[in-house]
């Protein structure tokens, strides 16, 4: 049997829910402003369910999504916030992972972030978290040059990196840019990221990915999303998560189903996205410890 390291689950959608206020553009951002503390019970409560690693509340913490609404001279303290929170929740162990989202919006490689100018401030973020992480999770990347600029921005880290790719709903072959998923090859390559794998995609699309990633030569996994699709609507400027919609029919037992599939291809890191919450990490992990695996 194997040793499997067990994300978490959900952070954004969890907060939203959590905090029971309206969805905003700045999405779990504004909860961490209002509700700090809720963010490290969400990291506890999935370190009681199984999760070995907390993933920081970073996800969207960018100067860009701040420039929106004039609170860009905060990120500094944003960041050290969501540091503190996973901290807290990890003082009887586990690993921090810091989150790092796409630089511009999710899903949407149409807007083309320039390399050099992610690279700078991808390198920024990771001078703020580099020394109270244990390794970095580049998230949600649609495309190649996405992926570029990010590798390129963590490439003086220090720290392990993590690079996460977002599939085609409908295609687990390619990127939500269209462009062949086994187009990441030369990439990693590059910049030799120690982890590769597939996130915020439907669990279905995801064996036909990791089939793609399971030739990099490194070790991969995935953690889905629990989303119906991506609506248009949500790929509009600054949307809200309102605009999109959860499954009902991926409870905590279904979504294990599908993620031990991934153990069974050779995935050896799994966990959740968004939707994807405690119940569903707490099913996982019972599911991985019964099959004989080791959580780490």
């Amino acid at each position: 049997m194997a040793d499997i390291t067990l994300l978490d689950g959900s952070i954004g959608q969890e907060l939203v829910k959590r905090s029971g206020d309206r969805a905003t553009p700045l999405w779990s951002t504004r909860v961490m402003i209002d509700y700090p503390e809720l963010v490290g019970d969400v990291h506890a409560e999935y370190f009681r369910r199984g999760a070995t690693v907390a993933t920081t509340n970073t996800y969207a913490v960018h100067r860009s999504r701040l420039e929106r609404v004039g609170l860009q001279k905060q990120l500094p303290d944003l960041v050290d916030t969501a540091l503190s929170q996973a901290e807290r929740a990890c003082a009887s162990g586990g690993r921090i992972a810091g989150a790092l989202g796409p630089l511009l919006a999710s899903y949407r490689p149409d807007l083309k972030p320039d390399v050099s100018e992610a690279t700078v401030k991808f390198a920024e973020l990771v001078r703020l978290m580099a020394d109270r992480v244990d390794l970095f999770l580049i998230e949600t990347v649609s495309s190649v040059q996405e992926a570029e600029g990010a590798l390129q921005g963590t490439a003086q880290a220090g720290k392990p990196v993590w690079l996460a790719l977002t599939v085609m709903d409908d295609d687990g072959t390619r990127l939500r840019s269209g462009e062949a998923l086994s187009e990441i090859a030369p990439v990693v390559d590059r910049f030799e990221p120690e982890a590769v794998l597939i996130n915020c995609s439907r669990p279905e699309a995801i064996p036909a990915a990791l089939e793609s990633i399971a030739k990099l030569g490194r070790p991969f996994g995935a953690y889905a999303n629990g989303f119906v699709g991506i609506s248009q609507k949500f790929l509009e400027d600054a949307p809200t998560v309102d605009a999109l919609e959860q499954r009902q029919d991926l409870g905590p037992d279904a979504y294990a189903d599908h993620a031990m599939d991934w153990v069974t291809q050779g995935a050896t890191i799994v966990g959740g996205c968004c939707e994807v919450g405690p119940d569903h990490i707490e099913a996982l992990a019972n599911r991985l410890r019964a099959a004989g695996h080791r959580i780490v």
